[in-house]
């Protein structure tokens, strides 16, 4: 009895599903059915543009986070993005006026980001307003959050240089305030003015207890910016800016951290920017991360990315030399910078002799 009952209940439920995949006999049925496809086929569509569209600003958003992280780096230390770009136009509207310095170092810094964001012009040209605050406030967003995170950085690195390079007792402590400055040995010698001699005792006390005479001000060039951490009294510019922790703390900054623990030498054999080209991926196949000097272009040092690892203190030094021959040095110091983080990998770098003796001017003399 209970197997013919299954058996009965089998038989209903078959002829159900056969019902349900019958199509309606009655047309205006029939027709609702096939609106309702269309209504989720089309809705389905929309679905999948809208989850394309935010992939789509996701990745702007992303693109220009990166972007911006260049911006304090390169570009402006102090200055919002904003501020360049309103200065900029508003020499457009007004023509012939005397230009402060502050308004004069401002339009500086949008020529720089021009020169640095060559895709901005363009870009910004082709949207509509809001779009384009949207994008100046990630660009800024992207910059700030560099600033923090490279402070972050260094603050460990630089501890451990110290800790490796100096020796100290007690060595410093990334954590704990009071194991650095100028109650640390090592670093008030890295920190001590280059006018002042560290290893005098009174010095030590008249800095620490900020004396007369001995208060440290940023009209003083600390030790930690000149080669061996010692100055020339009498030529204050040799050396100067080629201390070895602010080379190493620019590189792991711009080429990483990795990058930082070579600096010996001249730049000979170092060739960060042709390694990196050859290390698109690691041996296992994991693509390699861009470092910040990839990321916008720079192959070569420029004076307001030295003012930012150093302080902006630098920034008259480096940018506003006084004379011809002011200019020629720190031009020099700049050709030295850019052998010690890439290395001699430029074409730039050659003199005239040399390009003239490459096969191609070569050849090209011989069918002249």
């Amino acid at each position: 009895m209970a197997h013919t009952e299954g058996t009965t209940l089998y038989i209903k439920d078959q002829q159900h599903d056969d019902t349900l995949q019958q199509p309606p006999s009655d047309p205006s049925q029939a027709s609702v059915h096939t609106r309702q496809r269309w209504r989720i086929a089309e809705l389905e569509n929309k679905l999948m543009a809208l989850e394309s569209g935010h992939a789509v600003k996701d990745r702007q958003v992303n693109y220009y986070m990166a972007q911006g992280r260049a911006f304090r780096r390169v570009v402006a230390l102090f200055d919002n993005i904003e501020d360049l770009v309103g200065e900029n136009d508003r020499r457009y509207d007004v023509e012939d006026e005397e230009t402060s310095v502050n308004q004069d170092r401002l339009q500086a810094g949008y020529v720089t980001l021009m020169n640095t964001f060559l895709w901005l012009f363009q870009t910004s040209s082709d949207m509509d307003y809001d779009d384009y605050i949207r994008m100046l406030k990630t660009l800024r967003y992207g910059a700030d959050s560099a600033r923090g995170d490279d402070t972050s950085k260094l603050k460990t690195l630089v501890s451990k240089w110290v800790n490796r390079e100096l020796k100290p007792d007690p060595p410093v402590d990334m954590d704990d305030k009071h194991t650095r400055g100028f109650i640390n040995d090592a670093c008030g010698k890295l920190l001590c003015p280059t006018e002042l001699d560290w290893n005098n005792p009174a010095v030590k006390a008249g800095i620490r207890d900020r004396a007369e005479g001995y208060i440290v001000t940023d009209l003083s060039f600390p030790a930690y910016l000149y080669e061996k951490y010692a100055a020339n009294l009498d030529n204050l510019e040799d050396g100067l800016f080629k201390g070895k922790i602010l080379i190493q703390s620019y590189k792991a900054v711009f080429t990483s951290p990795s990058s930082a623990k070579d600096v010996e030498g001249d730049g000979d054999g170092t060739d960060v920017i042709e390694n990196n080209r050859r290390a698109k991926k690691a041996v296992s196949g994991i693509k390699v991360k861009k470092h910040v000097a990839q990321i916008i272009k720079m192959d070569k040092v420029t004076a307001h990315s030295i003012a930012y690892i150093a302080c902006q203190t630098i920034v008259d030094f480096l940018k506003r030399p006084p004379g011809q021959d002011a200019q020629c040095r720190v031009n020099k110091l700049l050709e030295w910078w850019t052998r010690k983080v890439f290395g001699w990998s430029r074409c730039a770098d050659l003199t005239d002799e040399v390009r003239a003796k490459m096969s191609v001017n070569t050849l090209a003399r011989q069918r002249a």
